[in-house]
C-alpha cells in the first residue's frame, strides 16, 4: 500500500512539473485585441523571455504590430490579405509621412532622428502597397512598423517578395502574412545607440485553403540571395510560435511560394 501511494504521488508530481514546464515555455499568451489579422483569430506565442520583455501590441485598420521596446522595432507585423483588399490597394495612389508612434512610451519607440543619415532605409514590415485605404496607408508609415533595412535589399529583393505575395493573394483569394526581423549572433548594432539593426528579415505566408505556409528568409545586407523555410524552421530561429493552433505536422509542410521578380522585369501586379 505504501508503495502504491509513493508511486501515485510521484506520478502527480511528474504531471505537475510537466505542466509547469509547458506553461513556462510560453511567455506571452496568444490573446490579441486584433484577431482579424491572425489565423483563427489567435496571435503568435512569444517563447523567449528576452523577446517578451517590453512587448506592446498595436492594432491598426489593416495590420497589427507586436512592438518591442527593447529593439524599438516590431517583433512582427501581421496582415490578413484578401483579393478585395489588394484590388483596393492597387487603385490607391500616393504615399504618406513617416512618423513616430505616439501610442508607445517615448523611451521605447523609434524617432525619425534615429534613422537620419544612418545609411539604412526605414523598411516597412507591413507594406504600404498592401493598404486598401488612405487611413491604413498613413498608419503603416508609423516607425512602429519599420526596421533599419539595407537599401539594396529593401528596393530589389524585398520589394519583389512583397509584390509576389500580392499576386499570390489575388490568385488564392486570402492569405495570412507575418513579417518581422531576426537578431541572430552576438554582433548586433544599434542606430543612434537606440534602434537594433536586424541581421535577417522574414516574411511568413500562410494559405488557409491549403492549410500550409512557408517563409521567405533573407539576410539584411547588400545581397540578393533568399531561402524558403518551413514554419517549423522559422519558429526555431525566431523563438515564436507563429500559429499556436496549427498542428506540428502542418508546420513542416512548405507552401509553394512564387519566386520574386525584379521590378524592372515585370508588369505591375
Amino acid at each position: 500500500m505504501k508503495k502504491y501511494v509513493h508511486q501515485r504521488g510521484s506520478w502527480i508530481v511528474a504531471l505537475l512539473m510537466l505542466f509547469i514546464a509547458s506553461t513556462a515555455q510560453t511567455l506571452s499568451a496568444a490573446t490579441t485585441a486584433c484577431p482579424s489579422q491572425y489565423l483563427n483569430g489567435v496571435a503568435p506565442d512569444i517563447l523567449k523571455a528576452s523577446l517578451a520583455k517590453s512587448a506592446h501590441e498595436l492594432c491598426y485598420d489593416n495590420f497589427a504590430v507586436m512592438h518591442s521596446g527593447i529593439s524599438r522595432t516590431p517583433l512582427w507585423s501581421a496582415e490578413h490579405l484578401t483579393r478585395e483588399s489588394i484590388l483596393d490597394a492597387k487603385e490607391l495612389k500616393g504615399r504618406a509621412a513617416f512618423h513616430p508612434e505616439s501610442e508607445l512610451p517615448y523611451n521605447e519607440r523609434a524617432e525619425l532622428s534615429d534613422y537620419a543619415r544612418s545609411g539604412f532605409d526605414r523598411g516597412h514590415m507591413a507594406p504600404s502597397a498592401d493598404m486598401p485605404n488612405r487611413s491604413a496607408r498613413q498608419q503603416c508609415f508609423t516607425l512602429a512598423n519599420m526596421i533599419p533595412q539595407n537599401h539594396k535589399l529593401n528596393t530589389i529583393v524585398w520589394e519583389g517578395i512583397e509584390s509576389a505575395i500580392r499576386t499570390l493573394a489575388l490568385n488564392t483569394g486570402e492569405l495570412y502574412v507575418i513579417t518581422g526581423p531576426l537578431y541572430l549572433g552576438n554582433n548586433i548594432t544599434r542606430l543612434n545607440g537606440r534602434v537594433l539593426v536586424p541581421t535577417h528579415v522574414y516574411k511568413l505566408v500562410f494559405d488557409p485553403k491549403q492549410n500550409r505556409g512557408a517563409a521567405y528568409y533573407v539576410k539584411n545586407e547588400d545581397a540578393e540571395e533568399l531561402q524558403i523555410l518551413s514554419i517549423s524552421e522559422l519558429e526555431e530561429l525566431a523563438g515564436i510560435n507563429f500559429f499556436p493552433k496549427l498542428p506540428a505536422s502542418a508546420k513542416q509542410l512548405k507552401l509553394d511560394l512564387p519566386k520574386p521578380k525584379p521590378y524592372r522585369s515585370r508588369s505591375n501586379y
